[in-house]
C-alpha cells in the first residue's frame, strides 16, 4: 500500500519501447516511492527506486498475486507483436496473459489498473476528422493486432461491471517513436531484410503516396507522461486518446524528407506487402496494413482536460528522432531494445 515514502506500481512489460519510458517516468516522479518491472528478461539497466521482476505472461500461472500485492497500481504494458504468422501463439501472450494479469489485480485487491490499448482498438473511422473516445472498439478483424486490442476492451468492460472497486485507466496511443526504439522496432515491422535505403531518406527514389495512409504518431516519452498522469490522478478512469500533431501522410512526409511523392494504388502497395510476408521476407502483415489504412484519426481533448497532458514533441519531431536513431542503430540496454546497426 502507499506509505510516507510513496506509492508502489508495478509495470508489465518493462523493457521495452513504452515500458522504458515509462519506468524511468515514475522513476523521477516525487510521488513514487518504487517501482517493480516486470519482463520475461531481467536487464542490467537500473534506474531509480525500481526493482525487477523475471516474468513470462506467456506461461507464467502462478505468482502474479504475490507480486501485485501492495501495490497502489498496476501499469500493464506486456505484449508481443510477433510472430504474426502464428496468430495464437500472439493470443495466448497478449490476451490469455492480459486475462490473467487482469484476474491478479482484482485478487490482489489492487485499487489501479491502468491497461494499455491502442489506436488499433478503434473500428475503421475518418481521415479527414478526429474522433473521441466514444468511438466503437472492434478493431480490424482480419488483423491479430486490433483483434486482440478490441477483445481486451471488451474483457475490460466486464471487469469493470464486476470489479467497480478498481480504477480502470485505458490508453489509447497513436503509433509509438523514440530514438531508443528504433532498432526494436526495424526488427519487428521491417525484419532483418529491410534494405539500408529504407532507412536512409536521402536515398530514396520517391515516397509512395497511398490512399488512406494518414496516421498519427507520439513520442513514446510523452506517452510515458500520460500514463504517470493516469496513475497520480485519483479521479482518471476511462479512455484517453493519445497523439501528436499533425496527422503524418504522404505529403508531410515528402516536406520533410525532400522526396517527391508517386501516387500507388492500394493493391498494389498490399500486394507487395503480402508477397513478402508470404514469404517470411517482412514481419509486418498485409493484415496490418489494411488496418493502417483504416485507423481513425484521434481527438486527444479528454486527455488535455483531464490528464492535464500535452505533447512536448510535434509529429516531425517524433520522426525526426526515429528516423535518426535507425540510422545509427539506436537501441537502449535491455533485451527488446538492443541496438542494431544499419548497413
Amino acid at each position: 500500500m502507499s506509505s510516507e515514502t510513496g506509492i508502489r506500481v508495478v509495470v508489465t512489460g518493462a523493457t521495452g519501447n513504452v515500458g522504458t519510458s515509462v519506468v524511468s517516468a515514475l522513476a523521477a516522479a516525487e510521488e513514487v516511492g518504487s517501482v517493480l518491472g516486470m519482463a520475461r528478461r531481467v536487464p542490467p539497466w537500473s534506474p531509480p527506486k525500481t526493482q525487477w521482476s523475471a516474468v513470462d505472461l506467456a506461461s507464467e500461472r502462478f505468482g502474479l498475486v504475490e507480486e501485485f500485492a501492495g501495490a497502489d497500481a498496476v501499469i500493464h504494458l506486456a505484449w508481443a507483436f510477433q510472430p504474426t504468422h502464428d496468430p495464437a501463439t500472439t493470443w495466448r501472450t497478449n490476451v490469455l496473459g492480459s486475462m490473467q494479469v487482469f484476474d491478479a489485480v482484482a485478487e490482489a485487491r489492487v485499487p489501479a489498473l491502468v491497461h494499455a490499448s491502442s489506436v488499433g482498438a478503434y473500428s475503421p473511422g475518418p481521415k479527414d476528422r478526429q474522433v473521441d473516445e466514444s468511438w466503437p472498439t472492434h478493431g480490424w478483424p482480419d488483423a491479430a493486432y486490433c483483434r486482440e486490442k478490441a477483445y481486451l476492451e471488451r474483457t475490460l468492460d466486464t471487469f469493470e461491471r464486476d470489479h467497480p472497486g478498481t480504477r480502470v485507466v485505458r490508453m489509447r496511443p497513436a503509433f509509438l517513436f523514440k530514438r531508443e526504439s528504433a532498432s526494436e522496432q526495424r526488427r519487428i515491422f521491417g525484419g532483418r531484410f529491410l534494405p539500408g535505403p529504407l532507412v536512409r531518406p536521402d536515398l530514396l527514389p520517391f515516397l509512395p503516396d497511398i490512399l488512406g495512409l494518414r496516421v498519427q504518431v507520439l513520442h513514446t516519452g510523452d506517452a510515458a507522461d500520460a500514463y504517470r498522469r493516469a496513475v497520480l490522478s485519483p479521479d482518471a478512469r476511462g479512455p484517453f486518446n493519445l497523439a501528436a500533431e499533425p496527422p503524418v501522410d504522404a505529403e508531410l512526409l515528402g516536406t520533410m524528407l525532400g522526396t517527391r511523392r508517386v501516387r500507388l494504388p492500394r493493391t498494389a502497395a498490399r500486394s507487395a506487402v503480402a508477397a513478402a510476408w508470404g514469404l517470411h521476407l517482412l514481419p509486418a502483415s498485409p493484415h496490418l496494413f489494411d488496418a493502417v489504412l483504416r485507423l481513425p484519426l484521434m481527438d486527444c481533448t479528454r486527455a488535455h482536460t483531464e490528464l492535464g497532458w500535452r505533447p512536448t514533441r510535434t509529429a516531425p519531431e517524433v520522426l525526426e528522432e526515429f528516423l535518426q536513431g535507425l540510422q545509427q542503430g539506436a537501441g537502449a540496454p535491455t533485451e527488446p531494445l538492443r541496438g542494431r546497426k544499419v548497413a
